[in-house]
């Protein structure tokens, strides 16, 4: 029997090879174009799982777009592992941005440049991967379930009514997914909590036409500038949200919890630095750690009108557009902050603009237990990995099945995920380090054997 650094060392090309394969598929969810490409993706993971030896596993279809299902019952006596990620990607653009195209995975200084590779179809796969190990080694020490979405980029909208109608083939004991980060490949941590998100686009209406900016300029509202000073009063001078009873729900943690997140490794100076900038900004009175876990936030994701094309048009336009995202914090509601927000961006409307705001999607925020049996065999699993105890974190991002999973399926969920938070998610050049893929390999099966002993 190989050990499992042996069996990573003697087919890292070809665990390379097949996550490059998965990483040239273009499966953006979120434009219908590339449908067909979201299709070949689904039937590409599952023939990798049938390969890894899964069983029954199926394409299963959905209103939107398919969830990949396989399994391996070993003995109905030992706990069941539920692994869930996500084979769709966010779109590639601005396509000018990259230094190699998204879709042609590209490896420099040890990482992976290409849409999707962090995000999650490199962290999906270590769970194929490993999943195979430990077949081909008989050291499969749980039951292990699989499901592969292909909308969780767009808010898996269809992946509530199927958990409903497939709650007995879904049964198990603990979900695990890696879609998340550590500290660093120093420093590892397990993520312990997730934002909530609140996504809606708004859409300033003035004059019926776009009008000639020097005949009109002056006399009529603009409704890119009424839209901007409308996105500019949602924060107030302490960069506090400005919406009416936004907070009302917020769960202040106490000092002593304040100062256990704050004991994480984190250069102030290394972070300005790897992001270009002179300074951070954010809520008065809270860290940058703070800011981006335990406090919730209100960004502009685009804003758009009138002429952007190449050279100059003087138009006054009759419509300006944003996308606004709100992260949310444990006990807020996604549905109650999207009406808070829709009633009071239209209560500061001026009369000389029609608004419009219409919900996209959204999710609850969730925090999972770190006394858990789960929990403990992901910390044995990581130190034993990494020669070092993880560091329980907060993410800042979201993950809306975590919440779904607990409410229909009744179970908590780990968080083990490998990726850095300077991978580039969502943006220009996404990366992944290959040491991260391939310790990521070699980490999980101690996970599932640690999770067997514990819970006997």
């Amino acid at each position: 029997m190989q050990t499992i650094k042996e069996y990573v060392q003697s087919n890292k090309d070809r665990f390379l090879e097949e996550l490059f394969a998965l990483l040239r598929f273009p499966s953006i969810s979120a434009d219908p174009k590339y449908k067909e490409d979201v299709v070949k993706t689904a039937e590409f993971v599952a023939e990798r799982l049938k390969e890894a030896g899964a069983d029954n596993v199926e394409v299963c279809p959905t209103a939107g777009n398919p969830i990949v299902y396989g399994e391996k019952i070993v003995d109905a006596s030992l706990p069941t592992v539920l692994v869930y990620g996500h084979y769709d990607v966010q779109p590639a653009d601005p396509l000018e941005l990259w230094e190699t195209p998204p879709f042609e995975p590209t490896v420099r200084d040890g990482k992976i440049y290409a849409r999707g590779a962090a995000d999650d179809k490199g962290q999906f796969y270590m769970h194929v991967k490993a999943f195979e190990y430990m077949m081909r080694n008989n050291a499969l020490a749980c039951n292990v379930k699989f499901m592969i979405e292909g909308e969780e980029e767009v808010g898996s909208a269809n992946l509530e009514t199927f958990v409903k109608a497939n709650k007995k083939r879904l049964q198990n004991d603990v979900i695990v997914i890696s879609d998340t980060s550590m500290i660093s490949m120093e420093q590892p941590s397990l993520e312990t909590g997730l934002r909530g998100l609140s996504y809606v686009e708004v859409e300033v209406t003035g004059p019926n036409r776009d009008l000639h900016s020097g005949v009109y300029g002056g006399a009529v509202a603009n409704p890119a500038t009424i839209l901007a000073k409308m996105i500019a009063s949602l924060h107030d001078e302490n960069n506090h949200i400005a919406i009416p009873g936004f907070y009302d729900d917020v769960i202040e943690l106490s000092a002593e919890e304040r100062e256990a997140l704050n004991k994480a490794p984190f250069d102030i100076e290394t972070y300005k630095e790897d992001l270009g900038i002179g300074e951070v900004w954010g809520e008065n009175g809270y860290t940058t750690i703070e800011r981006t876990g335990i406090r919730p936030t209100l960004e502009v994701n685009g804003i758009w009108g009138g002429y952007i094309g190449e050279g100059a048009k003087t138009v006054l336009p009759s419509k300006a557009y944003a996308k606004i995202s709100m992260r949310l914090v444990p006990n807020q509601n996604s549905h109650r902050i999207t009406e808070l927000f829709k009633t009071h961006f239209e209560s500061i409307a001026p009369k000389y603009v029609q608004v419009q705001v219409k919900p996209h999607h959204g999710g609850e925020p969730v925090v999972t237990p770190t006394d858990s049996i789960a929990y403990k065999a992901a910390e044995k699993a990581l130190e034993e990995a990494f020669n070092k105890k993880p560091i329980p974190t907060r993410g800042g991002g979201s993950i809306p099945i975590v919440a779904l999973f607990e409410k229909e399926l009744g179970v908590k969920t780990v968080l083990l995920g490998f990726g850095l938070d300077s991978d580039n998610l969502h943006s220009p050049n996404e990366k992944y380090g290959i040491e991260n893929y391939l310790k990521g390999i070699e980490t999980i099966p101690s996970f599932f054997k640690y999770y067997a002993e514990l819970s006997k």
